[in-house]
């Protein structure tokens, strides 16, 4: 009896002590920042320009970005929770290559930006990123992308204002039900405090939407991604990646992508031109 309640202490210390990691490191344990500030240079890339942006709460965001060509469209790209914007050179060089144009910005706390990452934060960097992409283009020709943790700051963008699509690479429902999906026991929804519930949000977009996720995703779980695409509204369209990890385009997935981004952007154009919401 004495061995039973000695191992059930030590199983609730544990566990009191698993909690206690999650509420005081939650915020290390959910964005994993490279701090450094790398040149466009260093990336391979040519014809781009490094913007420094002013957020509205003062912080300054590094941001790449490269102009289309003729009437290409431009991809408003947020990138996922750890390192930075060199990080994504290769997926960012097959989009340049191919004519789009692309605004990408480094979160505040990430890659030269000012600040430290939270919530609320990144969603005001999208914000700042969505307006500073509107000086520049018509929100007809934007298409709104996010890769990972991204995809719960590019749907929170793309549920209040406009652009010609909306592309999520391995999104999620929510932060919690990813972390409930590999430790079950743990109480995430109540303790969690950065959350991103596109779950919430995703019948809130009023654009074309384009989901793409592997089906072997070992950090987001599809399934996770197809429950999100149930509560999103049409039109909308589920690209399953067959063998592929985590945020795919692979050589048979990027040019469904494409005719996907230049058929909405056509789409758009060709439509009647409607009051804007956001301007």
């Amino acid at each position: 009896m004495l061995r039973f309640e000695t191992l059930a202490v030590a199983l609730v210390t544990a566990y009191g002590f698993t909690i206690i990691v999650l509420v005081v490191f939650q915020s290390r344990l959910q964005y994993f920042p490279d701090r450094r500030r790398s040149p466009i240079a260093q990336s391979g890339l040519t014809g781009g320009e490094e913007l420094v942006l002013a957020t509205s709460d003062g912080e300054s965001l590094v941001a790449w970005h490269f102009r289309p060509r003729g009437e290409r469209a431009t991809i408003l790209y947020f990138h996922g929770a750890s390192g930075a914007l060199i990080n994504r050179s290769p997926r960012l060089r097959m989009f340049v290559e191919r004519g789009y144009g692309v605004l990408a910005i480094s979160y505040r706390g990430y890659g030269g930006s000012t600040g430290r990452p939270t919530q609320g934060g990144l969603i005001r960097d999208a914000e700042t990123a969505y307006h500073a992409a509107r000086l520049r283009y018509h929100r007809d020709r934007l298409i709104i992308m996010g890769a990972s943790l991204g995809t719960g700051v590019a749907v929170s963008l793309a549920a209040n204002h406009q652009a010609a699509g909306l592309v999520l690479l391995a999104p999620f429902l929510s932060a919690p039900d990813i972390v409930l999906t590999r430790f079950p026991f743990l109480p995430a929804r109540w303790l969690m405090v950065d959350q991103f519930r596109s779950d919430l949000l995703i019948s809130d977009v009023k654009m074309p939407l384009l989901m793409i996720h592997g089906e072997r995703d070992r950090v987001i779980p599809i399934k996770s991604g197809k429950r999100l695409f149930q509560l999103a509204k049409e039109p909308k369209t589920f690209l399953a990646v067959p063998g592929g990890g985590h945020v795919v385009l692979a050589a048979s997935v990027f040019p469904q992508l494409c005719d996907w981004i230049d058929r909405a952007v056509a789409a758009r154009s060709a439509a009647p031109q409607e009051a804007p919401l956001d301007e």
